[in-house]
C-alpha cells in the first residue's frame, strides 16, 4: 500500500513499523544501547555499543539467529583480551570482525591483535535513526560511525547504515570503510553471520555456490561432504570450518541460501565478492553450541599471520575508501523458496 491508502487503516505507523531506542537493564547486557526495529513481521535489534551489529533477528516471532551461552551482553573489560574473546562473542545475526585482525589472536613485533579484532566491540558515534517516506515506501534507517584508532597508530573509520522498507522482508547493510591515517593501513574484514534454533535444525539445507570445499584443519577433514547439512546435536562435538571457492556473476555478485523446509522458511544472503573474495563456513553441531556461521570476508580464515607471511595482507592507502553491501532477505513459503532455489541453480550453472 502507498502512504495515503495505508493511513486509512492505521492511526499510527507504530502499529506496523517503528524504530525505538532502548537500553538494557539485565545482567551482562546492562547499559547496552540498541535500536529495536519492527518492520511488520520482521523484527531486529541494532546495537549502538557494538559496531551497529545486528543482535536478534526474527520473522513472525520465529528466531533465526544464534546467541551464545553468555547471552546478550554489552561491552566488557575482556572483550579484546586474546582468547578471552570467546566470553564476549555472543553471535547475533552477524558481528563484524576486524579491522587489524580476524579469527585467531595474533602477536608480532608491532603489537597484539585480539581474536576477531577490535571493531566488533567498538561503540558507534554520530548515531541516528530515521523513518522517511520515499517512492519505495517507508524507509527505516539506522546509521552511525565506528573508529578504530591509536595514538601514533591506525585511524580507520567504518560508516554504516542499516535500512529496511516497511512491508518488505529484507534489510540492507551498507558499509563504507576509510583509512584516515597518513600511511597505508591493513584492512581485514569478516562478516560473521550466525544462524540458530529454531530456524536452524537438522532439517536445514544450505545452498552455497561452491566450486571447491577445503577443510581448515585435520579436525574438519572428512566432514566437508556434509557442508550443506546440519546433523543432530552431539555432546562435545568439535567445530568444523570449511573454506569455499565460490562461483559468482560477471559483476562478482553472489548469494547463499539457508532453507528450513519444515518451517517453510528461508534466508537469502547477498553480497559482492569484489571486496569480499573469501567465504568461510563455521559449523558447530555441539550440544549447547548449535550454530552455523556463514562468513564473507576480504581475508583468509588463517588470519593476519598467514597474510603477513604470504605478503598479501590487504591494505588501504591514505584516505582510500571501500564499500560493501549485504542484503538479508527472508523467504516465506514454498513458492518464494522454490523461486530462490531456481535462481540459485541458474547462478550455479552459469
Amino acid at each position: 500500500m502507498d502512504k495515503k491508502e495505508l493511513y486509512q487503516y492505521v492511526g499510527s505507523m507504530q502499529q506496523m513499523a517503528y524504530i525505538r531506542k532502548v537500553t538494557c537493564e539485565e545482567g551482562r547486557s546492562t547499559g547496552l544501547r540498541m535500536f529495536d526495529v519492527k518492520n511488520e513481521c520482521l523484527q531486529y535489534q541494532v546495537m549502538c555499543d557494538k559496531c551497529l551489529d545486528v543482535a536478534g533477528f526474527s520473522y513472525k516471532g520465529i528466531n533465526m539467529n544464534f546467541l551464545s551461552k553468555p547471552g546478550l551482553q554489552g561491552r566488557n573489560h575482556y572483550d579484546t583480551n586474546g582468547q578471552e574473546a570467546l566470553r564476549s562473542i555472543m553471535g547475533g545475526l552477524f558481528f563484524t570482525a576486524g579491522m587489524e585482525n580476524i579469527c585467531a589472536p595474533y602477536k608480532n613485533e608491532t603489537g597484539e591483535y585480539p581474536m576477531h579484532g577490535r571493531i566488533r566491540t567498538t561503540p558507534a558515534g554520530g548515531v541516528s535513526s530515521s523513518q522517511e517516506w520515499t517512492k519505495d515506501g517507508l524507509v527505516l534507517k539506522v546509521s552511525g560511525t565506528m573508529r578504530e584508532a591509536e595514538l601514533f597508530g591506525e585511524n580507520m573509520v567504518l560508516r554504516r547504515s542499516i535500512e529496511s522498507v516497511a512491508g518488505s522482508k529484507s534489510i540492507k547493510v551498507i558499509d563504507e570503510i576509510e583509512n584516515e591515517a597518513y600511511r597505508d593501513e591493513p584492512l581485514m574484514l569478516l562478516y560473521h553471520i550466525n544462524l540458530g534454533y529454531p530456524f536452524l535444525t537438522p532439517a536445514m539445507k544450505f545452498y552455497i555456490p561452491t566450486k571447491k570445499v577445503t577443510p581448515r584443519d585435520e579436525v574438519s577433514k572428512g566432514h566437508e561432504d556434509r557442508y550443506d547439512r546440519m546433523d543432530k546435536p552431539k555432546k562435545n562435538e568439535p567445530e568444523y570450518v570449511f573454506i569455499h571457492d565460490m562461483k559468482k556473476t560477471k559483476d562478482k555478485k553472489t548469494w547463499v541460501l539457508a532453507v528450513n523446509p519444515d518451517l517453510k522458511l528461508g534466508l537469502k544472503i547477498q553480497f559482492n565478492m569484489k571486496n569480499l573474495p573469501y567465504f568461510m563456513e563455521w559449523k558447530s553441531t555441539a550440544a549447547g553450541d548449535y550454530v552455523i556461521g556463514l562468513e564473507p570476508s576480504n581475508s583468509s580464515v588463517y588470519g593476519r599471520g598467514y597474510h603477513e607471511k604470504n605478503g598479501d595482507l590487504h591494505m588501504l592507502k591514505p584516505f582510500e575508501k571501500e564499500k560493501n553491501e549485504l542484503v538479508f532477505t527472508v523467504l516465506d513459503g514454498d513458492e518464494e523458496i522454490q523461486a530462490a532455489v531456481e535462481e540459485f541453480d541458474k547462478q550455479l550453472n552459469q
